[in-house]
């Protein structure tokens, strides 16, 4: 099985479930919502696993809007990156080598 096949399936993988976060909900939810109702203290351990790692920066300029925005919006964001890997994967030019002898 060739990585472009499988980028393939787990963008269009993406698709579905972005489509399916964005239409099955009544109000829309954001993804900090969405990781609590999975898990209660998921979100607070991120905090302090960023928090430990990357900063205080991290949490309040990358994460934090992150988890503001509507839940379908990462699986779509998953969705475009693997099809773009995908077609640039598929684009690559392979040596062309004549046929022909001396």
């Amino acid at each position: 099985m060739s990585i472009q096949r499988v980028l393939v399936v787990f963008a269009a993988f993406m698709i579905v479930c972005a489509v399916a976060l964005g239409t099955l909900e009544v109000h829309p939810e954001e993804l900090g919502q969405l990781l609590s109702r999975i898990d209660g203290d998921l979100p607070g351990r991120m905090h302090a696993f960023i928090r430990r790692w990357c900063g205080d920066w991290a949490w309040t300029s990358l994460t934090l809007p992150l988890l503001q925005r509507p839940a379908w919006l990462l699986p779509a964001s998953l969705a475009l990156l693997a099809a773009g890997l995908a077609l640039s994967v598929s684009g690559r030019k392979t040596a062309h080598r004549s046929r022909r002898r001396s």
